[in-house]
């Protein structure tokens, strides 16, 4: 009987010592998963950088439409495969933003070029840079597996000036704290958090923090045209509109922006203005003369009065396809040649970043010399400016990614990702009668 006794005690004892053990694991992890370790540098970001779902509370307009969850139109249904999809709310979790950022880590980027990548795209890294790492990690697991935010409420709305940076960009300068700042005058006293208002919010170089490049011909007073005079980019891919910019209380006779930041390369999608945008869309012209075995001239990709580099949004990763192509009166191709602008995946971010291929309000002029077969008759040239949204990588980097997916469905999934990315699409062409 004692000794039943003791073989009962020590039973129990090992099953409190396995029980309190797996409460302590339990424990240890939160509701994604995490473990206590992995939550305390998440918790450390989200106490300066706050989840959005707290703004959602009062402020649910503007989280839907950053979200991508209000005002589901034709134009992002059909276009957004490729060229509306990556809205600000979603593009960090994104299976794009997955494949393009393993596909550039495989190029091996410093530490450095690794935070400085990010700086746009998680704006936290500019105060939490020692956590970068993690942030990819979370980035190449991909999908719920992102628990930090990337352009969040807060990312923008604690940025309260720009400022002089010697590595180029971002040039956001953020104020971590309680105050939330904007472009109101007289914001509203609430019981949230303090509310400020900074011009810089109602000034193009806002944006340019990021998208770099894109507005430096705004303030070139040289160039002609009305369409420059006071244009900001909040004025287009902020379509305004009149109310509060909450749902529980504020005035009602506010000016307010649509957080969806829309606006693209293809004509009329953006919401503002479809007329207008037609209008600031690139254009081809061609200059040519024919010699006996030749046919040499010049196309012309102009950007009219866009007030910014064209066509925008991503100034890194783009290419752009020139093609000159010379028929005869059958329309039989004689000659062509085609010019591709842009870097590779190996050259992002290292060096330079290159000059756009127009500025806002310039001409780009490209050179072009076709020989011409003897006996022939061009009667025609034909130039067309088409892009794609990334650069197609070399079979050496593509498999290299492809080897670090665990299943064939990512990779499969990788694939299409790429294929319909750096993909080329006609944006405009000219033809000419010799």
């Amino acid at each position: 009987m004692i000794r039943l006794t003791g073989v009962c005690g020590l039973v129990v004892a090992v099953f409190l010592f396995w029980h309190q053990g797996e409460e302590q694991i339990a424990e240890a992890q939160d509701s994604s998963g995490n473990t206590q370790q992995e939550s305390s540098w998440i918790e450390e970001i989200q106490k300066v950088f706050l989840p959005s779902e707290q703004c959602k509370q009062c402020h649910d307009r503007h989280y839907e439409e950053w979200k991508g969850m209000r005002e589901q139109t034709p134009d992002l249904k059909t276009f957004g495969r490729a060229d509306g999809a990556l809205l600000h709310g979603t593009a960090l979790s994104s299976p794009v933003f997955k494949t393009i950022m393993g596909l550039w880590l495989q190029t091996d980027p410093t530490e450095e070029e690794r935070t400085a990548c990010l700086a746009c795209h998680v704006p936290a890294v500019t105060v939490f840079p020692q956590h970068t790492d993690r942030i990819l990690n979370q980035v190449m697991a991909g999908g719920k597996h992102v628990q930090v935010e990337g352009v969040s409420c807060s990312s923008c709305h604690l940025i309260h000036d720009t400022q002089e940076n010697p590595k180029g960009f971002p040039t956001f300068q953020i104020k971590p704290g309680e105050t939330f700042y904007g472009p109101y005058s007289k914001p509203d006293d609430n019981l949230v958090h303090p509310s400020q208002e900074s011009n810089i919010y109602r000034e193009a170089k806002y944006c340019a923090a990021c998208h770099f490049s894109k507005v430096k011909d705004v303030m070139r007073a040289d160039l002609p045209g009305e369409i420059l005079k006071g244009i900001i980019c909040q004025d287009c891919h902020m379509e305004r509109s009149t109310g509060s910019s909450t749902s529980k209380r504020g005035s009602l006779t506010r000016p307010i922006g649509r957080h969806w930041f829309q606006g693209i390369v293809i004509p009329g999608i953006m919401l503002s203005n479809r007329n207008l945008q037609a209008e600031w869309f690139p254009r081809v012209d061609i200059e040519a003369d024919k010699t006996k075995n030749s046919v040499q001239g010049t196309v012309l990709v102009r950007n009219g009065s866009l007030p910014h580099m064209f066509p925008g949004g991503d100034p890194v990763l783009k290419q752009f396809f020139v093609k000159v192509t010379v028929k005869d009166e059958q329309g039989n191709v004689l000659s062509e040649q085609e010019e591709q602008f842009g870097r590779s995946f190996e050259e992002i971010l290292r060096g330079p970043i290159p000059q756009p291929l127009v500025n806002g309000g310039m001409t780009r002029r490209i050179p072009f010399t076709l020989s011409i077969p003897d006996g022939s008759a061009p009667l025609l040239v034909e130039a067309s400016l088409s892009y794609a949204l990334i650069p197609e990588p070399s079979p050496d980097l593509l498999n290299r990614y492809l080897e670090t997916l665990a299943s064939e469905k990512e990779r499969d999934a990788a694939e299409k990702v790429i294929t319909d990315y750096s993909s080329t699409r006609l944006l405009t062409f000219r033809t000419i009668t010799l």
